[in-house]
């Protein structure tokens, strides 16, 4: 029987990790447990920087953005090294098993730990919804509000100028909040690592627009797509005939990281919390807890290290049927 487990958030913040930490503590002191909470993700690993959680420590944090364990990157986690000094660290706090928030390098940690001997347990969280394991992850939904926000206050002032906007979001690897926010903003082009797009074919779809009577025009970039945005516009800039708009870009950047999460983050976060300590218990460890058919579920942490999830292509073509 576990008495003492630890808690961390590593990577990117995501909407929602504050309300994950507060399920999991909450979850853990009921059941008799002690919680520690490790600052700054794997570097507070290695640098034994770990704080005592009670109950009132996690008192109003579900509305919060961000991590208030904050979180941090750690190139010297991913050696043989830095992982040894974490795990004596854990050992030394008397630390039995930990509970780590974040996508999938995160993950990937959490396994090489589990393979030291350190049993884990992950919670998908990651507004890149890049994470096997899990149909959505804590912030996406969040994100995705954001991003259809700005999406929808630029089609405003888009069609009072006769202009088109590139919106790039985030997206380094995977294009899910591209593809997803422009499908919901209704945009005639977007533009993801796993579908790439040419600048003659934005223009194309732009001028298309224009023929059709149509008073604006909006791309979606992912930050990873093969042309970013700002690329896009240069190769335009004396060329606007070409589109039939005045071409604009606005780069949304880490404003889809910040804000409070959503009802929808607060309640997935507050599952995944619940479902990570009770699976510990039980015994199922070295998971990843996500939901999957719609069901919280737990996946071996070894089929999610180093997978890549696949995007549902064809909603890239619903979308561009939609947006005529």
């Amino acid at each position: 029987m576990f008495k003492h487990i630890g808690i961390l958030t590593s990577g990117g913040d995501a909407p929602g990790m504050n309300a994950a930490i507060r399920a999991v503590t909450r979850t853990a002191i009921h059941a008799g447990l002690e919680v520690t909470g490790i600052r700054y993700g794997f570097s507070g690993l290695i640098s034994n920087d770990m704080i005592p959680l009670r109950v009132r420590d996690v008192g109003g944090i579900i509305s919060r953005g961000g991590t208030f364990l904050r979180s941090a990157r750690c190139p010297e986690f991913k050696t043989q090294d830095g992982q040894q000094q974490a795990l004596k660290n854990l050992r030394q706090q008397g630390i039995e098993v930990l509970v780590v928030i974040g996508g999938n390098g995160s993950q990937t940690g959490a396994f090489h730990l589990s393979k030291l001997g350190m049993p884990v347990v992950g919670i998908a969280s990651t507004i890149d919804n890049d994470l096997a394991g899990s149909e959505v992850t804590i912030g996406v939904d969040t994100a995705l509000n954001i991003a259809l926000e700005a999406i929808d206050r630029l089609k405003t002032t888009a069609s009072s100028h006769n202009r088109a906007f590139l919106v790039e979001v985030m997206g380094r690897d995977c294009g899910y909040l591209a593809m997803m926010s422009g499908i919901a903003g209704g945009a005639e082009v977007v533009a993801i690592p796993e579908s790439p797009c040419n600048p003659e074919s934005i223009a194309q779809s732009f001028r298309a627009s224009h023929e059709r009577g149509k008073a604006h025009a909006i791309g979606v970039i992912a930050e990873g797509a093969k042309f970013k945005a700002t690329d896009i516009a240069a190769y335009f800039k004396t060329h606007h005939e070409r589109i039939g708009f005045e071409l604009r870009v606005t780069t949304l950047g880490h404003m889809q990281r910040g804000g409070a999460p959503g009802a929808f983050d607060r309640i997935l976060a507050s599952r995944f919390g619940y479902e990570a300590v009770n699976a510990l218990l039980r015994g199922s460890l070295n998971v990843l807890v996500g939901i999957q058919n719609g069901k919280i579920s737990t996946t071996p942490l070894s089929e999610i290290a180093h997978a890549k999830k696949q995007l549902d292509l064809q909603l890239l073509e619903m979308g561009r049927t939609l947006s005529i």
